[in-house]
């Protein structure tokens, strides 16, 4: 019973880092990188300090913590690294409080919320990393293996001592 609720547990973890990681990696292969200087235009409008350094940055978060979740390799490291992109995003461009319109303060107080959701599950990951179907995970069992065997006796001890005359 414990073999199928780890096998369970598995891949309910492994399809929790692919559904997030998707969100991440489309974003940055499908929009910042390919309309790079539009996406750089846009966040300097939106007040974000050096905005052609800051993209390469979100870029860079958003591939290896896309990546580093879709392996389950350093899984808590890139999930860091999404959650200050996302704590970024939220804060830079769905600020609801600062739109007058009612249907835009909806819209972003939507999108707001919905990255509090996404960041909740970050922050799931980094506390319980990547589960059992990850690198990680694999890691885990491989030390928990070698701790557990029992060392061989070094050739000293396994040589008995001539006394001395």
């Amino acid at each position: 019973m414990e073999q199928f609720a780890t096998a369970v547990q598995g891949f309910i973890s492994l399809l929790a880092r692919l559904l997030i990681a998707v969100i991440f990696l489309a974003s940055a292969i499908g929009n910042k990188i390919p309309q790079f200087a539009q996406t750089a235009e846009y966040m300097a409008s939106e007040g974000v300090p050096n905005p052609k350094f800051a993209l390469f940055g979100a870029i860079g978060l958003l591939l290896l913590g896309g990546l580093s979740l879709i392996a389950g390799a350093w899984t808590r490291v890139g999930a860091g690294f999404l959650f200050v992109f996302i704590a970024a995003a939220t804060y830079y461009f769905h600020d609801f409080w600062t739109f007058a319109d009612p249907s835009q303060r909806q819209l972003q107080t939507i999108q707001f919320m919905k990255n509090l959701a996404i960041g909740g599950g970050l922050l799931s990951l980094m506390a319980f990393g990547g589960g059992p179907w990850s690198v990680d995970g694999w890691i885990a069992i491989k030390r928990e293996e070698a701790e557990s065997t029992p060392t061989s006796k070094s050739r000293s001890a396994a040589k008995p001592q001539q006394q001395a005359s």
